[in-house]
């Protein structure tokens, strides 16, 4: 058995509960995940942190679309931080880029100075960078714990090359974490492939609403793909099912 670490993203507290039933070792709290993830409520947060006996980290993301902040963006993300410190969170993911693309090196190290000691998770923010070399290089040098990518691509499967590159070029000096489409399937074969020991997945399972009355024709998101009467959550046997599929040879 190899200790193979299972992160689960989950936008819910009920979600996160779950992760932990199955046998995740770390929870990413965050919320609207149609956005990509955003920064979840201090309800959110303090209410995990008090149920959760696994790692807690909280993403710092102040709106969904792209990863260059403004001065008022950049003061959200400052006193998010500070509200997971003083919540007792074990780490926040964020991820900060110029105009350029580049990493916004300067403000990212701001965010690691206010930080610490909390463990820090550079997010996929590094999927959107032009050099995923360069990138790498800057963002151990900043200091950070770990990288979440998908190999600059929509998925983990799609980007298992770079990754793969990315892990060899890493070594020991920062952790890269593969996350995004990974699920029972391929799980073994993205290990394999990758080297990596830490992997973000949601394993998540369709729950139908409580509601007996159903309004018809009503987006709240205005996407009709994004469903009214159903929401997303955590399946603990998934979870539980995927960690003894990593783990085991």
């Amino acid at each position: 058995m190899k200790n193979n670490l299972i992160e689960v993203c989950a936008a819910h507290v009920q979600s996160a509960l779950a992760a932990q039933e199955g046998g995740a070792k770390r929870v990413e709290l965050c919320d609207n995940l149609y956005e990509g993830g955003t920064t979840p409520s201090y309800a959110a947060i303090k209410i995990a942190r008090e149920k959760l006996e696994i790692g807690l980290n909280v993403m710092i993301r102040p709106r969904g679309s792209d990863f260059c902040y403004s001065d008022l963006e950049f003061e959200l993300m400052k006193e998010d931080i500070r509200i997971c410190k003083q919540l007792g969170a074990d780490g926040i993911v964020f991820g900060i880029l110029l105009p350029d693309g580049n990493v916004d090196i300067a403000r990212t190290n701001q965010l690691i100075e206010l930080a610490r000691p909390m463990s820090m998770t550079f997010h996929r923010a590094f999927d959107m960078t032009p050099d995923p070399f360069k990138a790498l290089e800057e963002i151990i040098k900043l200091g950070i714990d770990r990288i979440l990518t998908a190999g600059q691509k929509n998925t983990v499967p799609e980007g298992i090359e770079l990754i793969s590159e990315l892990v060899k070029q890493a070594g020991d000096r920062i952790i890269i974490m593969p996350g995004s489409g990974i699920n029972e399937q391929n799980i073994r074969e993205i290990r394999d492939k990758s080297g990596a020991r830490e992997f973000h997945l949601t394993g998540r399972k369709p729950v139908q609403s409580r509601m007996i009355y159903r309004k018809e024709g009503i987006f709240m998101g205005g996407l009709s793909e994004i469903p009214e009467f159903e929401i997303n959550l955590t399946d603990p046997e998934r979870i539980r099912n995927i960690v003894g599929l990593v783990n085991y040879y």
